[in-house]
């Protein structure tokens, strides 16, 4: 288990993601001393979405299909209702996060991002939380919705919103620091 000054984070995003839900992570972890980089399906750069508009961009340190999941001992996944919709129908990007579920990496996500861990068949039996209008898809690919702030199941780590967020990064050093590797449990993914 790492200090999170040890840690390496994975944060994966496209054009549209909710701007506070990948800001945020990624200034507090940098803060906290995580080396964070952030994976998109193109570059250089991507567009978040700001409450109502468009919003500021960031930089693009790898393509996802360039990413080792081996490298990282966490994937975050920022909502926004753009972001993850599109990454869903990517299948690079459902294939990195269950690579990382797959190592018995952490898998972070919040508001809409749970979207993709349905996609990825990833919420059967579990217990998670996202934002409210997506309860129902959660729910119908067999996830136990929980209407609290963070909420955590094995390896993945689900939030509701923005205003969730200092629970969500404080949720993520305490996991990335206690975790322990399951390694040899392989990953128990819906049919």
């Amino acid at each position: 288990m790492p200090t999170i000054r040890e840690a390496k984070i994975l944060i994966m995003a496209t054009d549209g993601f909710e701007q506070s839900e990948l800001m945020t992570p990624l200034s507090k972890l940098k803060e906290a001393g995580a080396s964070v980089q952030v994976a998109a399906p193109n570059g250089p750069r991507i567009k978040g979405w700001n409450e109502k508009n468009w919003g500021e961009t960031v930089d693009v340190d790898l393509d996802i299909s360039a990413v080792d999941a081996v490298n990282y001992h966490c994937l975050i996944l920022p909502g926004g209702q753009i972001n993850p919709d599109t990454l869903r129908t990517n299948e690079a990007a459902i294939k990195l996060i269950l690579d990382f579920l797959n190592e018995g990496k952490i898998v972070a996500a919040i508001c809409h991002a749970p979207w993709l861990l349905v996609e990825a068949k990833a919420v059967e039996g579990r217990q998670l939380t996202s934002w409210r209008s997506i309860k129902t898809d959660v729910e119908n690919a067999g996830g136990v919705w929980v209407d609290k702030p963070v909420v955590v199941d094995d390896s993945i780590i689900t939030s509701r919103s923005p205003a969730d967020l200092d629970a969500f990064v404080a949720k993520i050093i305490e996991e990335i620091e206690t975790h322990e590797h399951l390694e040899g449990e392989p990953f128990r993914q819906s049919a």
